[in-house]
């Protein structure tokens, strides 16, 4: 994948993230806040002040993602984020960290 293809990837995703929460806070599912700012995305549950924090990293072509349980590194295998220690796909992953941290069950698609 070129750099250019994979920035454009990236943004997507970020977008795609971005927009699934935004509509989960929208439904009342969990209350969070999305801020924005380049190639990262933080992602704060309003009731406890925890974050998740998701990010591009483009000359290792590949999304991090930072929360209470940890960091993770995900690489781009066929039309999927993986994560490059336990092949997790990252929309599953996200899901589980909001529940965690959120305090309700999550479900990111």
């Amino acid at each position: 994948m070129t750099e250019t293809e994979f920035l454009d990837l990236a943004e997507s995703t970020l977008d795609r993230i971005e927009t699934c929460f935004d509509n989960l806070n929208d439904q009342d599912v969990i209350d969070v806040e999305c801020k924005r700012s380049g190639n990262v995305l933080e992602i704060e549950f309003i009731d406890n002040g925890s974050k998740i924090i998701i990010n591009s990293q483009a000359p290792l072509q590949e999304m991090w993602v930072a929360a209470r349980a940890g960091g993770y590194h995900y690489k781009r295998v066929g039309d999927e984020w993986r994560n490059t220690r336990d092949d997790t796909e990252l929309y599953m992953a996200l899901s589980d960290l909001a529940t965690q941290q959120g305090g309700a069950p999550v479900k990111l698609g």
